[in-house]
């Protein structure tokens, strides 16, 4: 591990000590050692990009094989810093940075969703190339010739994802490709660049987007000579409003959009599950209205080792129109009969709730015992599996079909199980005990004959 302090005396440029000490330290590791300078030294570092870079927005040195990597993806939520990031990268190969490049990159392609954004956003742009040089390195701009000339003799040119044909004939060192995952024709733009990668020692791309599950990038994402860097929204919040972090962060997070917009992730369905993103979304409130009863379901796990299965534990309420709102997920690990007895009559008296329903497959008349240690007043109803998981579960899909489902905020782990859920089960091979303890609830509340409807309340 490299020392947390930087020497005795600055050299005053960026060197490969200092990118070996950058990307092995935090940013308040870097800040705490510039307290140590002097006055001089300190202003030759406030510019430093190497100094304030969070740890993923430095270049990788190699793939998780150790060989050259030809794409360094930089996957993340919007307002991550991913244009910050791309648009260092290019200074620091257009200059020839150590940690950057050896050399001076030549030739270099800049390709956006539309000519438009390559010049509003990654030229001239907030956190685009002109914004990050100082003004003895800065390139001339050349807007009527689409392209940045810098003193070392690199050219970058810039090219419109609407336009595959005009990379046909330029050639490149290096490129950048901004918000791959919204372009229209990802697949024939990216040939037609890879055409054209051709010069120098290491030809090389780097891609900056917030994730989409569009086939290119899934690709890229797997493809051995590529390696990833993640970063969510709340990463460069010292770089954001304080009222954008709180109201659209706040309003989003859990959801798909948010996921994916905000915390990077590459949100996905599979195409035989029962449930889709868009039909969860469809049934999202923000709070539930008064209810008729409220019941808690247990999927409980077959072992406590581990390794063993999760205990699924979902809650979920019935109004007086015969809809249904699922309140809590707080599923957990593998854990002693004891401990998921606990957290599921926690959750039953917490949402003052009228039933316990829990599955006896693999504990048999023990599951319910347990239970009955921890808290005996609290009504027990014991249901058996005796179909599959996929035959049971499909009833309760189709009533989010019809609209009768919702969910009461966001539950991202339940509803990742429900969109990866097949005939198969989970492609994971795990079992989906959360799904499992949701269906359990459901059946109960709205798939068996019932008379009368108990008077509703508020939680």
């Amino acid at each position: 591990m490299i020392s947390t302090s930087l020497p005795p005396t600055w050299p005053g440029s960026a060197t490969s000590w200092f990118i070996d000490w950058a990307a092995n330290t935090s940013p308040q590791q870097r800040l705490q050692a510039i307290a140590r300078l002097s006055d001089k030294e300190a202003l030759a570092l406030a510019s430093l990009w190497e100094l304030r870079a969070r740890r993923d927005q430095l270049p990788p040195r190699a793939t998780a094989d150790g060989e050259p990597w030809l794409q360094w993806l930089v996957i993340g939520g919007r307002g991550a810093g991913k244009t910050r990031t791309g648009a260092e990268w290019v200074r620091g190969i257009a200059l020839g940075l150590p940690g950057f490049a050896q050399k001076p990159v030549g030739r270099i392609a800049l390709v956006g969703e539309s000519f438009t954004d390559v010049r509003d956003v990654m030229v001239e742009g907030v956190s685009g190339i002109l914004a990050v040089h100082d003004r003895f390195d800065r390139p001339l701009w050349e807007p009527s010739r689409r392209r940045l000339q810098w003193r070392t003799g690199a050219v970058a040119q810039c090219f419109s994802a609407e336009d595959p044909a005009s990379l046909r004939g330029p050639q490149f060192e290096c490129a950048w490709l901004d918000e791959l995952a919204k372009w229209r024709q990802a697949e024939e733009v990216f040939d037609m660049l890879q055409f054209g990668l051709r010069l120098g020692d290491h030809p090389r791309q780097l891609i900056t987007t917030t994730p989409r599950p569009v086939p290119l990038l899934k690709r890229l994402l797997a493809d051995p000579r590529s390696v990833v860097s993640r970063a969510r929204t709340q990463d460069n919040s010292a770089h954001l409003a304080a009222e954008f972090l709180d109201s659209v962060v706040s309003r989003y997070a859990g959801t798909r959009l948010g996921r994916q917009e905000l915390e990077g992730e590459l949100i996905e369905d599979r195409p035989d599950a029962l449930w889709t993103r868009d039909m969860i979304e469809r049934a999202r409130v923000t709070q539930a209205p008064p209810l008729a009863r409220i019941v808690v379901a247990v999927d409980p796990p077959a072992a406590s080792h581990r390794r063993a299965d999760r205990c699924g534990i979902v809650a979920a309420g019935i109004d007086g129109n015969g809809r249904i709102h699922v309140l809590a997920d707080e599923t957990l690990g593998a854990a002693r009969p004891a401990a998921w007895a606990s957290a599921a009559v926690a959750l039953y008296h917490r949402l003052e709730a009228d039933l316990l329903v829990a599955e006896v497959n693999q504990g048999g008349d023990m599951v319910a015992s347990v239970i009955g240690e921890v808290d005996a007043t609290v009504p027990v109803r014991k249901v058996r599996a005796t179909r599959g998981k996929f035959l049971r579960a499909a009833p309760v899909a189709q009533l989010y079909e019809q609209g009768r489902v919702h969910h009461v905020g966001a539950f991202p782990a339940l509803e990742d199980e429900m969109c990866l859920f097949g005939p198969g089960g989970l492609d994971s091979g795990r079992s989906p005990d959360r799904l499992d303890a949701l269906v359990w609830a459901v059946t109960e509340l709205a798939l068996k004959p019932r008379s009368g409807v108990p008077q509703v309340r508020r939680i």
